[in-house]
Parts: structure tokens; C-alpha cells; sequence
């Protein structure tokens, strides 16, 4: 339907842009404005649809094609500065979610294995294109780098470096993703890798990356890790572990570090302690995701460990999506026959939205270090 269907309806008798539009105006974003933030409405019910579901009816409708925005990261900043989402109604489809993951285990040995199948699987052509060489799907370092791939490096040397990492010692990554640290640990300190993932397509890259350098890739659930190593590294993993697992994540974790050993944990954090179900996010993205707080990992590590560095370089994450998602769009051609319009949309929206929240710091990357009380303390480089 197109922008002129728009302008056909008497939007000043609908009641639900009324509401829209006062509600952009305060993030100073207009409908059918000409800034890269505002956005362009080509649906009549797109203001319903959003007014009654929320973040899902947001997301869906911009998958279906009811809105366009030049600048979407940009949008999505303002939006998360001005807590737009905070005034939104909550549908009742998202209370129910947010009342089954208080009361359910969304991340229990079963459910764990549902976002490998459906977000890690989705296809290594895909990741390999839009990555960096070293296949990492998570934060860079932007301190001194100009580029992704740079960006990367520093963020792979670094937890390195943190961990303190000497030729020799077992290393166990946990959530290993395409083997990037994996491989960079054992090619650069000489230093024996597990790791382990619940993505079969991840597991055989990793693999890959692997051959001859000391490394193993299991795939298994990493609950059922029981082995004594060196050091420990957990890269974008803990989102999917959930707060009805996160002592057991830790017992786990305690349970395979050696008495003088150091663990590295790297993951995307909240501002506030709740349950953190994007509709969205969860639906399309992450199935069964939840974002840790800073309350939950310090309560779930007091039993097991001393917390000796806790970095938050966030921002950097905003520079990550865009990197991503320029190299998304420089390969889509490579893409398209095989994913279609409607997911090009979708993981355009998925990366835009999440930069524009990290800019907004609306959510926060961390990197924190825990030993079981090393003596004489320990010095983190940053």
C-alpha cells in the first residue's frame, strides 16, 4: 500500500495516531517527516497495530512493509532515550511470556538447544559474510581500531590478555561460536581449547578453524562439563542461559576451574533486574533470551567466586551493529535468493534496533573477571 493510501484517511479523526504522534513528538520524531529519524507510515492500522501489541506489532510491521525508516538506528535512539517503550501498553500475549519465564525454565536442557537450531543455524554463508574474518558474533573493541576487523582483534587479544593465558594451559571457551577464540588463543599463546556449542553448524566451522592447532569443539550442553581447566572464557553466552540457571551456570563454571584458575565472563547486560523478554527479540532473534543485570551476577557468583574487574564498554557495541549491518547489506545480493525481502527487513530491524538501544545506553556490555581469590591480587588490562 502506498504513502498516498495514507494521506486518503482522515488520520486526524484516528484516535490511535493522535496517540502516536504525541507520543514520537516527545523523542522528536514526525510521521511522514523528512529527517533520516522520522518514520514514513505506508499501512492505515500500523498506529492500532503498534498501540496494541507493542514491541512484537512494532517489529512485525515493519517485516510486513506498513512503515519505512531511512535512518532506523537513529530512530530507535531516540525512541529508547525518550522511554518511549516504557509508555507503550503491554499486550497481554507479553504478560503472559513475562509470567511463564518466572515461573517456567525457558533455558532448561531442552529449550537450550532452540536458539542454535534457529538463530546459529541459520546458515554460516549468512555469518561469514557479515562478520569479521575471525567469525565473531559478538562486541568488538573500538578503543584504537578503525575497522570491524580490527575492532575484533583488539576484543580477542585483550581477553587473552585478562586471562592471563600462558603456553601450555587448558582453556575452556564456553559457547565457543564459530571457533574465532578458540583458534586465536591456541594459534597466538600456544595453549590447549575446548569448546563447546549447541549449534551443529557452528561446531563444524569451528572445527574447521581448528585443524592443526590444539583445539576441540564438543557439541553438547555445557551443563555437562566436567573436566579441571586453567582459565574460562564465556563470549555472548550467558544471555541465553536465563536467571533459573544462573547458579548453575556458575556451580558449573567453579566445578571445571582449577583452585587457581581465571574465569572471563563477556555479555550483554540491563540497566534494571527483570525478567528482559523482548516480544520481538524472542519471537524472531533469540528464542528464550534474557538479558543478565548487574544484581543477577552478583548474587549468582558470591558463593564461588572474587569479582577482581568488571569493564563496561557498551557504546562500542553501537559501532559493532553498524559495521555488521553495512557488511549485511554490501552481501545481500549474495543473499537475497535464498532468505527473501521479508528477512532482509527483519535482520535490518534486529541490528538497527540494537545499536540505537546500546547508543541510547539503554544496554551495556561487560566483561567481568572472577578467581577463586588469586593471591596478591590481579592486575587487568583494559
Amino acid at each position: 500500500m502506498s504513502s498516498s493510501c495514507i494521506e486518503e484517511v482522515s488520520l486526524e479523526e484516528n484516535q490511535w495516531y493522535r496517540i502516536a504522534q504525541e507520543m514520537l513528538r516527545n523523542a522528536d520524531i514526525e510521521i511522514n517527516g523528512t529527517r533520516p529519524w522520522d518514520i514514513q507510515v505506508t499501512h492505515p492500522d500500523f498506529f492500532k497495530r503498534v498501540m496494541q501489541e507493542g514491541s512484537l506489532g512494532l517489529g512485525e510491521s515493519y517485516m510486513d512493509g506498513w512503515w519505512e525508516c531511512e535512518q532506523l538506528d537513529m530512530f530507535f535512539h531516540r525512541v529508547l532515550l525518550a522511554k518511549l517503550d516504557q509508555q507503550l501498553p503491554r499486550h497481554f500475549k507479553d504478560t503472559l511470556r513475562i509470567a511463564a519465564a518466572r515461573l517456567t525454565n525457558l533455558q532448561s536442557r531442552k529449550r537450550a538447544w532452540i536458539v542454535g537450531k534457529e538463530h546459529y543455524d541459520l546458515g554460516n554463508d549468512l555469518f561469514t559474510l557479515m562478520l569479521d574474518p575471525y567469525m565473531q558474533y559478538s562486541c568488538g573493541y573500538w578503543k584504537e581500531a578503525e575497522t570491524l576487523e580490527q575492532a575484533q582483534q583488539a576484543k580477542l587479544k585483550m581477553i587473552c590478555e585478562k586471562l592471563q593465558l600462558e603456553p601450555g594451559m587448558s582453556l575452556l571457551d564456553i559457547g565457543c561460536g564459530w571457533g574465532g577464540l578458540a583458534a586465536y588463543a591456541a594459534r597466538h599463546y600456544n595453549v590447549k581449547v575446548t569448546g563447546v556449542t549447541i549449534s551443529a553448524e557452528q561446531q563444524k566451522l569451528a572445527q574447521q578453524r581448528g585443524e592443526g592447532l590444539d583445539v576441540t569443539i564438543l557439541l553438547q550442553d555445557y551443563r555437562d562439563l566436567d573436566q579441571q581447566f586453567d582459565r574460562i572464557v564465556s563470549v555472548g553466552m550467558f544471555e541465553h542461559v536465563g536467571p533459573k540457571n544462573y547458579a548453575t551456570y556458575f556451580n558449573v563454571v567453579d566445578r571445571n576451574l582449577k583452585p587457581d584458575g581465571i574465569f572471563l565472563l563477556h555479555t550483554i547486560g540491563a540497566n534494571k533486574t527483570d525478567d528482559n523478554v523482548d516480544p520481538w527479540i524472542d519471537k524472531y532473534i533469540f528464542p528464550n533470551g534474557c538479558l543478565p543485570s548487574v544484581r543477577h551476577i552478583a548474587e549468582a557468583h558470591e558463593p564461588h567466586f572474587v569479582m577482581e574487574d568488571w569493564h563496561n564498554f557498551g557504546a562500542d557495541y553501537d559501532l559493532t551493529l553498524m559495521a555488521w549491518h553495512q557488511r549485511f547489506l554490501a552481501a545481500w545480493p549474495q543473499l537475497a535468493d535464498k532468505y527473501g525481502e521479508r528477512f532482509k527487513r527483519m535482520f535490518s530491524y534486529y541490528l538497527n534496533a540494537c545499536a540505537g538501544a546500546f547508543r541510547a545506553r539503554d544496554i551495556q556490555l561487560w566483561q567481568v573477571v572472577f578467581t577463586h581469590g588469586k593471591e596478591g591480587g590481579l592486575r587487568v588490562p583494559h
